[in-house]
């Protein structure tokens, strides 16, 4: 029967499946347990990114290794890496893994759009937060990952298609944002009807397959609710901050209350709420009326103890027919200044 020393030597030698060093090299034996009289060898495994196919190759590896080793079973028990172990190894990232947005080796920060019912203005948010963080001087990448009801590029007048080179896909540029959604590949807004496999692979493309460069954001904006996609893609990345957009109605902070669980339920962490058609101010009176009532997102902020980032007002963008953009404000208009304030602070909360 293996004794400690033996185990730990022997899967020592395996790999992180995406560090790719010896999970000597990266400390990720963090346990090893030995029952000698049922010859059981209990371990505890920490690796880059756990819940992933990855991970069970790595599982059934250790399995195999051990047995053959002498044990008679084997009990494994996975956990990720510290932040700090990770930041150990982000600067001797391959060319392949700073690509991989996926990878933990990826130094970006994906920002999440959520909200818990449509027709709240998430898509708008996610539009003009966007712009409003690349217009503050950062790298801004914008997934449309609405899949059933995909807007970004009309929101954004974009009229360009993406670019495929070799493997890659080059996402269209506007706004200083790099811009991919499922609109560009459906021909004459035709609905989408592909079912949970085909979506997910096609999300899967675009964290993967799509040219974003060197990022310093990626915002993505989320389907409504808590369904299979929105689960999916909450599975799919590494780590976000979500963002929770609601309007003031107390029915809809109600709803939205979903996302914002679905979120930490996902081990994403919230990064606060967004209050959207907060109220119509009228040009000839200034007078705020409140046509969708009053305290939603306060009420949800507490509910998941997390804070306004701030309250957009309804309004209309001002158009220009030589660089239409029908829902993106301009950076002198009102509402385009309140958006520039919620980026400065997400900005700093994010200390990037």
């Amino acid at each position: 029967m293996v004794n400690e020393q033996k185990v730990r030597e022997i899967i020592g030698q395996l790999k992180d499946p995406f560090l790719h060093k010896t999970l000597e090299e990266t400390g990720g034996i963090t346990s090893v347990s030995i029952k000698e009289e049922k010859k059981h060898v209990s371990v505890k495994v920490a690796i880059a990114k756990i819940n992933t196919a990855e991970q069970m190759t790595l599982q059934m590896q250790v399995v195999d290794k051990l047995k053959a080793a002498g044990a008679d079973s084997v009990g494994i028990r996975f956990e990720e890496l510290t932040k700090e172990a990770l930041e150990q190894f982000r600067g001797k990232a391959t060319e392949a893994e700073a690509q991989d947005l996926l990878s933990p080796m990826n130094n970006v920060e994906f920002i999440s759009i959520a909200s818990g019912k449509g027709g709240v203005g998430k898509s708008t948010v996610s539009v003009n937060l966007a712009v409003a963080l690349a217009r503050l001087g950062k790298k801004v990448g914008l997934i449309d990952a609405d899949i059933y009801g995909f807007s970004v590029p009309d929101m954004m007048g974009v009229t360009e298609m993406p670019v495929v080179r070799g493997d890659r896909i080059i996402p269209v540029e506007r706004f200083g944002v790099k811009v991919i959604s499922m609109g560009f590949f459906v021909e004459d807004n035709a609905p989408v009807v592909w079912r949970g496999p085909m979506l997910g692979k096609a999300l899967d493309q675009f964290f993967r397959d799509v040219e974003w460069g060197d990022l310093d954001y990626l915002l993505l904006d989320l389907p409504p609710g808590t369904g299979d996609v929105a689960l999916d893609i909450h599975q799919m990345i590494p780590t976000s901050k979500e963002i929770i957009v609601t309007t003031p109605h107390p029915t809809a902070a109600f709803v939205a209350a979903r996302a914002g669980a679905m979120a930490l339920q996902t081990e994403h962490s919230l990064l606060g709420v967004i209050e959207n058609m907060s109220w119509f101010e009228s040009k000839e009176t200034n007078v705020r009326e409140f046509v969708f009532g009053e305290g939603g997102g306060v009420k949800l902020a507490k509910e998941l103890r997390t804070g306004l980032l701030g309250q957009i007002p309804l309004g209309q963008p001002d158009w220009n027919e030589d660089d239409f953009a029908p829902s993106v404000y301009a950076a002198d208009h009102p509402i385009g200044q309140i958006y520039t304030d919620i980026g400065k602070n997400i900005i700093r909360s994010l200390k990037k």
